[in-house]
């Protein structure tokens, strides 16, 4: 099972920040959502770390697994496409071990 990396940047504004809550669009919820969307997975993906309600990132990591290999330039292009039009771009994906 490939797992890949990737690093993002946001505008935190319309958000009520990394993790999914009950009530309220999060990132977490948008990048799950968006690879759902090129995939058909439902997947859990994995923050280095956390931003509250309102808060911006640049350069934060995330970590995902997926069932089958995809070159990592069509996951980020794949991400970026659904991700439109929230204020969330993938920069940079790689494929990571462990």
């Amino acid at each position: 099972m490939p797992r890949y990396a990737i690093t993002i940047e946001y505008d935190g504004t319309p958000f009520v920040g990394w993790q999914m809550q009950a009530v309220g669009r999060s990132i977490q919820g948008r990048l799950e959502q968006a690879i759902a969307a090129f995939t058909g997975e439902q997947v859990g993906i994995r923050g280095a770390g956390r931003t509250d309600a309102g808060v911006h990132a640049i350069g934060q990591v995330a970590h995902f697994d997926l069932a089958r290999p995809w070159a990592a330039d069509k996951v980020r292009e794949a991400l970026n496409f659904h991700l439109r039009p929230d204020p969330i771009v993938a920069r940079a994906c790689r494929e990571v071990t462990g």
